[in-house]
């Protein structure tokens, strides 16, 4: 009763303990709570294995406390979807309580007790994957899979949700204060140039744009972001006169708008990782909507926890190849693996390719990991580039599911 006392007095006051009345928003307040939780519970999450009684037993306590503030709104009713069997997904980790047929080494392990199975990339943090030298059983990796599309269904869901709440929350006024007056000041004349070409090929464009760096990605979205917002405001400003009028048609706006909408729901595709915007930061910190905040938070941290076991699993399958090919162990990351003998490869497709193929495509093989873009582009052209808007946030790291710097 006291924690929970405590934990309400510091929601009620804004984060600001010292009663000095600087605190933030009662939305960003409770947004900051559940992201801090969901970070100190699931920050460490780097093994497929149950968490301890201790730990769940504070995730649903505290969450539920935490949730108990949407009681009294009418319009948003908290509750949890179980399956036929009476599972939920907030079990997932459970279902690996009994399994011996992999384990992780410890982070002391000699490179020759690493063998094959060795990380090659840059999260040397994570523990190393050991399976049977004739790999997984077959019911081990029906699990594994099992488990995989599950957890691919709800960071789908997650991201759908969160990219909504986000679309729904009112843009703050200190970020239309800080925007150019017109989408070419923001977007730079180059690109600028490339979106308003009589012809315009999105695929063509990101072939010929530099994304070498998450920094590059994610200042390409930001400016893209701005120019849309710019191009909106100026098609419903009834003002002539005003600063935000322009001598471009209405058409040709909503002409332009709409290729860099779908500029942005390619790149949320492609790099499902990239952090989140200056739009997106600006309105969770300046959102005065407590709904609004408890689905925006709540939604993110899923998203966080479903990609971190996905990305676990994509570890066990990695290690499985490897112990059933050696000649597969490469230097590309064992979450992202690109190589392999057909029958594997659809064990092994990307978080992207999961997040953009239909199910059944799960199950198709590929020749190789250019194919797989190959069918990719022709299927996103096929549906007109009807991908859905929405992103990853946070991911990984206990970074990831920490509230933005720009919130405090």
């Amino acid at each position: 009763m006291e924690q929970m006392k405590e934990k309400f007095a510091k929601l009620l006051l804004g984060e600001d303990m010292s009663g000095g009345g600087k605190g933030v928003s009662s939305a960003l307040a409770l947004s900051n709570a559940i992201t801090n939780l969901a970070a100190s519970v699931f920050g460490e999450q780097s093994r497929l294995e149950p968490m301890t009684a201790e730990r769940k037993s504070r995730w649903r306590k505290e969450i539920d406390w935490l949730l108990s503030v949407s009681d009294c709104i009418v319009e948003f009713v908290p509750s949890q979807q179980k399956a036929k069997d009476g599972s939920n997904m907030e079990d997932c980790l459970d279902s690996f309580k009994d399994q011996d047929e992999f384990y992780y080494l410890s982070k002391d392990a000699t490179d020759e007790e690493k063998g094959n199975s060795k990380r090659k990339d840059d999260k040397w943090w994570l523990p190393t994957v050991k399976v049977p030298e004739q790999g997984l059983s077959d019911a081990a990796k029906k699990n594994l899979q099992s488990q995989r599309e599950a957890m691919t269904q709800v960071l789908k869901a997650a991201m759908s949700i969160n990219a909504q709440v986000l679309t729904e929350m009112e843009i703050p006024e200190n970020y239309l204060d800080s925007l150019p007056k017109n989408g070419r000041a923001s977007l730079g004349d180059s690109t600028y140039r490339s979106i308003t070409v009589e012809f315009f090929d999105p695929n063509q464009f990101l072939a010929t744009t530099d994304l070498s760096s998450e920094h590059k990605i994610l200042d390409l979205k930001n400016r893209i972001e701005a120019s849309i917002v710019i191009w909106k405001r100026k098609m419903h400003q009834k003002d002539g006169k005003s600063a935000w009028s322009s001598a471009v048609s209405y058409e040709k706006r909503e002409l332009f708008e709409e290729r860099a909408e779908t500029i942005l729901r390619i790149l949320k595709h492609q790099y499902p990782g990239i952090p989140q915007s200056s739009l997106d930061i600006s309105k969770i910190q300046y959102n005065r909507d407590v709904g609004q905040a408890l689905l925006e938070s709540y939604s993110r941290i899923l998203e966080s926890l479903a990609f971190t076991v996905l990305s676990r699993i994509g570890d066990v399958l990695y290690a499985d190849s490897v112990a059933r090919n050696p000649s597969q162990a490469t230097s590309k990351s064992p979450a992202n693996p690109s190589s392999g003998n057909d029958n594997e490869k659809s064990n092994l497709m990307t978080l992207s390719d999961l997040l953009t193929w239909s199910g059944d495509l799960l199950d198709n093989d590929f020749e190789d990991s250019k194919d797989c873009k190959d069918d990719l582009s022709k299927d996103m052209d096929e549906k007109n580039l009807n991908v859905a808007t929405s992103k990853v946030s946070y991911l990984e790291s206990l970074g990831g599911v920490r509230s933005p710097k720009e919130r405090h």
